[in-house]
């Protein structure tokens, strides 16, 4: 039996089918502006992994993005990995200004590609037929990503496929004002990111003195005149395993109906503090929550070390229950809480610890290799006034940290200035130009 022709559809036809409909747009947008779905403005490709067992795919000089690399934003143009050209040969090729977006795990990342290359299999990839940094900076909104992370598949790690990525909404402007728009969010991000740096550079410098200051306390240089004035030397110091001067950690299981908890992610890894312990019904007790704490107890996160996940518990955070993850650190007579804080918080004490990871997904530590550390110990007298002294030198570079909250508010401008120009509110639309509809035709017509 013969086939049924497929019947061609009229360009009116394909764009009826184009346009979303009005009960479905997220928001109102220009009257010369158009909602559409991404598959209708761009083509959209999966990356893959050429098979590592074969060495020759690699080493070469093709760029083979992961997502590590989506962090560069606008300026994604250097590459984890290259491949050879036997590897590129096998690789799906994305053009430069195409827009890399993260669709497994940190859903919604993306990074513009200033340079042609290829991804692994975690990203998807929009080639897109409009201006293509009017599409990155679109895909940079929270709207974008709120819709692209409720598309996610519900399995252990969050997926979106790319047929759930084209079926997102994308609101079209005519082109010109595409570029008007382009033109008005990087000129206010210019100005940003110029205060981003400067605050970003008066961080790093902080961090430079404050190493600098806690390298003079853990050598005994900040304490030269203490020692004299009460007739000691350095030979008061004792090196003497972590391990020696802590006592055992506390089991304490959840009772009640809610329990606070304090995961890794409740650490603010910049001010060394616990930000906010999560409220959980006890009957939903994670099988890690099994830490207890007291009032001085150090967190230290055996966990990507290097990321500095340590807090002192202070006295409203005693009823906590801790992650396993952390090691928490109860100290003997012998050994100032506050002095071990600032022993951990030290860079020289993580890089000696690093050595120590093992695992790929969450490279971590043993309990065994922080409590076989050698440390330097002070009497508990010099201790006590190492703490006070850096307490107190510390305490004027807190007007300093506050610029962190100023970095937090640099990025939420951003967010507020994305949300405007693709709703047609930063002043750059001209009414009476050409619909976006018309636009979309010409796109529409070309397939």
């Amino acid at each position: 039996m013969a086939k049924k022709k497929q019947i061609e559809l009229t360009i009116e036809e394909k764009l009826q089918n184009a346009l979303v409909p009005k009960e479905e747009q997220p928001y109102k947008i220009p009257s010369n502006w158009c909602w559409t779905y991404i598959h209708n403005i761009a083509i959209v490709v999966t990356g893959k992994t050429p098979s590592k067992k074969n060495k020759e795919y690699y080493g070469g000089k093709f760029p083979f993005f992961k997502p590590a690399d989506l962090d560069a934003g606008r300026n994604m143009q250097y590459a984890t990995e290259y491949l050879s050209e036997k590897g590129k040969s096998i690789s799906v090729i994305i053009p430069e200004k195409a827009t890399g977006i993260c669709c497994i795990g940190t859903i919604g990342k993306c990074g513009y590609f200033l340079v042609e290359g290829t991804t692994n299999q975690q990203i998807n990839t929009v080639i897109s037929k409009i201006n293509p940094l009017y599409s990155y900076y679109f895909f940079n909104t929270n709207s974008f990503v709120r819709e692209l992370i409720s598309k996610a598949s519900a399995t252990t790690i969050a997926i979106v496929n790319k047929s759930k990525l084209e079926s997102c909404l994308f609101p079209v402007a005519p082109l010109n004002e595409q570029q008007r728009i382009v033109n008005r969010i990087e000129s206010l991000f210019v100005k940003l990111d110029r205060a981003k740096e400067l605050i970003e550079n008066t961080l790093a410098q902080f961090e430079q003195n404050k190493m600098a200051i806690l390298h003079k306390a853990f050598t005994g240089e900040l304490t030269v005149k203490w020692r004299k004035e009460n007739n000691i030397d350095l030979s008061s110091w004792k090196k003497i395993k972590l391990g020696k001067v802590l006592l055992p950690m506390q089991t304490k299981k959840p009772t009640g109906q809610f329990f606070r908890y304090i995961d890794i992610d409740a650490i603010d890894n910049k001010r060394q503090i616990v930000k906010a312990p999560k409220l959980i019904l006890t009957e939903k007790a994670p099988s890690r929550a099994s830490r207890g704490v007291e009032t001085g107890n150090i967190l230290f996160s055996m966990v990507r070390p290097y990321l500095k996940n340590i807090a002192q518990i202070d006295s409203d955070l005693s009823d906590c229950i801790a992650s396993t993850g952390f090691y928490v650190c109860r100290c003997k007579p012998e050994l100032n809480s506050r002095f071990l804080y600032y022993l951990f918080i030290f860079d020289k004490t993580i890089d000696y610890l690093m050595q120590f990871m093992k695992g790929d997904n969450s490279p971590s530590i043993r309990k065994d290799d922080l409590l076989n550390m050698k440390i330097d110990l002070p009497t508990i007298e010099e201790q006590q006034e190492i703490v006070n002294i850096l307490d107190n030198l510390l305490a004027k570079y807190n007007k300093i940290k506050n610029l962190e909250q100023q970095l937090e508010k640099i990025e939420l401008l951003k967010k507020a200035i994305l949300a405007k120009a693709f709703r047609g509110e930063l002043g750059t639309n001209n009414p009476d130009e050409e619909s976006a509809e018309n636009l979309l035709k010409e796109i529409l017509a070309e397939k």
